[in-house]
C-alpha cells in the first residue's frame, strides 16, 4: 500500500501520549487474543481480565496532527483517504458527510459509549462518532492472528469508518431499535448483516481509493481476504474456543466477510451493499 508521504487527517485524536493508560498485563498476548475474542462475539466488557488497575486515559487531545510516529502517521492517510472518498460520495447523493474522529489509545480509555479496552478490540461509538483504536491490535494481528501487511490495517480503520458511514445514514439508529425488540437470535442475525455491510463498505473504499490515488500494491487485496477470513466468527471461535456456535455469530463467518468485502472492491456502488435485501448472506 502506498501511504508514505500522502496526507495525513487532522481528525486523529492521540490519547497515547497522556500517560496513565494501563497495558494489558498478566495474561500474556495469546490470552488478550483469546479474551479479545470473547469480547467482540458476545460483545461484553472485559476490561477487569486483562489486568486492570491502571488508570483511565484522560480524553483530552495532545493536538491534532500532531504526527508523532509512523504508526500515527499511516492511521493518518487512511483515515484521510475514508474522508475523500466518502465525503465524495455523499455529495454525489446529494448528502453532506460529517468526518469522524479516530481515537489512538494505550491500554483503556473512555468513551461516549463506556470504557474502552484494547481487550475489545477497534470499535465505533455512535454517540460521539468517535472511531476507538490500541495501535498494538495491529501487532496482535500480525503475530497472532497472522493478519499480516499495511492493507490488512487499513482494512481493519477502513471497516470501522463503514460503521460511521451506516450511522450517518441513520441506519445504526433503526437497527438498534430493531434488535431492542428481538430475540437473541434475531439480534444477533441483526448485528451480523451490519458487520458484513460495513465489510462491504470497506471494500467500497479500497475500489475507490485505488481508482482515485493508485494507492494498491500488488498483494493488498489479497491482505484485506485474508484478514477477512482470520476474523471471521467461525475462525475466531474455533481459535478460542475450539468450538463453532453458529447461533451466537455476530460478525459473519470468514466465507460471508470475504465475499462482502470483496463485492464492494468488485461494484464500487454502496448500492450493492444491502446486506438487508433478500434472505441468505
Amino acid at each position: 500500500m502506498k501511504w508514505r508521504g500522502r496526507r495525513t487527517s487532522t481528525n486523529i485524536e492521540d490519547r497515547r501520549r497522556g500517560g496513565g493508560g494501563a497495558r494489558a498485563g498478566g495474561i500474556g498476548i495469546v490470552g488478550l487474543l483469546i479474551v479479545m475474542a470473547v469480547g467482540l462475539l458476545f460483545g461484553v466488557d472485559i476490561s477487569p481480565l486483562v489486568g486492570g488497575g491502571g488508570q483511565m486515559q484522560s480524553s483530552a487531545p495532545a493536538g491534532p496532527n500532531e504526527i508523532d510516529d509512523q504508526t500515527e502517521e499511516f492511521v493518518g492517510v487512511v483515515l484521510a483517504d475514508t474522508e475523500a472518498i466518502w465525503g465524495d460520495i455523499f455529495r454525489k447523493s446529494g448528502l453532506t458527510y460529517e468526518d469522524p474522529t479516530l481515537v489512538l489509545f494505550a491500554g483503556r480509555t473512555v468513551s461516549a459509549c463506556g470504557g474502552a479496552d484494547a481487550a475489545m478490540g477497534p470499535f465505533y461509538c455512535p454517540n460521539d462518532q468517535n472511531v476507538f483504536l490500541d495501535t498494538d491490535f495491529f501487532h496482535v494481528m500480525a503475530e497472532q492472528m497472522g493478519a499480516r501487511g499495511d492493507f490488512a490495517a487499513a482494512y481493519v480503520i477502513a471497516h470501522e469508518v463503514g460503521h460511521h458511514v451506516q450511522n450517518q445514514l441513520g441506519l445504526l439508529g433503526r437497527v438498534s431499535g430493531l434488535r431492542a425488540r428481538a430475540s437473541q437470535a434475531q439480534s444477533n442475525e441483526l448485528s451480523v448483516r451490519i458487520e458484513l455491510q460495513a465489510d462491504c463498505y470497506a471494500g467500497i473504499w479500497a475500489r475507490h481509493v485505488q481508482d482515485r490515488f493508485g494507492t494498491l500494491e500488488p498483494g493488498d487485496i489479497e491482505e484485506a481476504m485474508d484478514t477477512a477470513a482470520r476474523i471471521g466468527d467461525d475462525a475466531l471461535q474455533r481459535a478460542s474456543r475450539g468450538v463453532v456456535v453458529p447461533d451466537s455469530f455476530t460478525h459473519g463467518t470468514s466465507e460471508q466477510r470475504q465475499d462482502w468485502f470483496y463485492r464492494g472492491f468488485q461494484s464500487g456502488d454502496p448500492q450493492d451493499c444491502d446486506t438487508f435485501e433478500g434472505g441468505r448472506l
